[in-house]
């Protein structure tokens, strides 16, 4: 593996071969990933597909059993202080002490990383302003939402400039608005030059943020791309329909299966439906011609259609195209395991 040591060229991460076990589960199964520096890089997954786990051996925190994987050229086994001098992770629980104030944990924390106690309290300022929470300074942080917690969680995380830094699904639990608050302090960490690794099992946060996807699935990289190339490898085009009785969803089931040739998914809604029209015969010109012809054998049928559309493939629609079974709403885990039980049975 080369030898790359730029914060913002060549790879950040670069892994082959990936392995962790615990006792006879086989929590990352060979992952291989190639992270370019100064974006950010999305691995999405239910809970216990190894994504946390994966991290945890980026980060040196768990040690492989298995294969060899570099951050900025450094081998996270035998280099694993010049790692740590470059990347911060921030968890998926807030690491921040919930007895002390806001400013407070992070002049802490610059006290501890070596700054004087002038540089610490002007940098815990600079950063609580940044992040909105000049009015939460004074308050002990068992009294922030939420959205405060992740805020000074990845405060914290930044206090000293990462080339580096591991989010690991820290969105999880939120409400929408503390959610975009933290999509907007990932654009700006990465736009100051560092790069984020994100683990997420929500689509949309991947699909908002990520310049590159990795989908994992029982500890192994099932698909990798940009999230157009994820899309155009599962179709050329999703076709959307509400219906007006929810009766005749059966028979406009098999009807869209016969004139598109493609699965159709059954919506939480009962009048709704969604059909993937394959990129067999090429482009967006031609799914636009199926679904017309879709549309046409409808209206034939007597089957009244009250919305429509047609546009690229979601990624939940990439995720059930790769796995065979749907991404459940809000990122709700597809898989009874999480991260932390596999870790229990070491």
């Amino acid at each position: 593996m080369s030898n790359q040591t730029g914060r913002s060229t060549g790879l950040a991460i670069e892994t082959a071969g990936l392995v962790k076990t615990f006792g006879a589960n086989r929590a990352v199964d060979g992952i291989d990933l190639s992270v370019p520096a100064g974006t950010v890089y999305g691995v999405l997954g239910p809970n216990g597909a190894g994504k946390t786990t994966a991290v945890k051996m980026l980060a040196t925190l768990l040690r492989p059993d298995g294969g060899e994987a570099h951050v900025f050229g450094h081998d996270v086994v035998r280099e694993a202080d010049a790692v740590r001098s470059r990347v911060s992770l921030t968890g998926q629980y807030a690491s921040v002490d919930e007895d002390l104030t806001g400013t407070e944990n992070l002049v802490l924390l610059g006290r501890l990383t070596g700054h004087s106690k002038r540089a610490s309290a002007q940098r815990a300022e600079q950063l609580l302003e940044a992040f909105g929470l000049t009015d939460a300074a004074p308050r002990q942080v068992k009294n922030y939402s939420g959205g405060m917690r992740r805020r000074i969680d990845i405060a914290a995380s930044i206090l000293n400039t990462p080339d580096l830094l591991f989010l690991d699904e820290p969105t999880t639990g939120l409400d929408p608005r503390s959610r975009n608050q933290v999509w907007d302090i990932v654009r700006a960490v990465v736009a100051q030059g560092t790069t984020v690794l994100l683990t997420t099992q929500y689509l949309d946060e991947a699909d908002q943020l990520s310049a590159r996807i990795a989908v994992i699935d029982q500890g192994k990289v099932i698909a990798e791309g940009t999230k157009g190339e994820l899309k155009s490898s599962v179709g050329a085009g999703a076709v959307h329909l509400r219906l007006r009785d929810a009766e005749q969803r059966p028979d406009a089931e098999e009807l869209l299966k016969g004139a598109l040739d493609a699965q159709v998914l059954l919506e939480a809604d009962p009048l709704a439906l969604t059909a993937r029209i394959a990129n067999g015969d090429g482009n967006g010109t031609a799914a636009a011609e199926k679904a017309s012809r879709a549309l046409a054998e409808l209206a034939r049928a007597g089957i009244t259609v009250d919305n429509f559309s047609l546009g690229q493939p979601s990624l939940d629609e990439v995720f059930l195209a790769l796995t065979d079974r749907p991404a459940t709403p809000g990122g709700t885990p597809t898989d009874p395991r999480d991260d932390a039980q596999e870790e229990a049975l070491a």
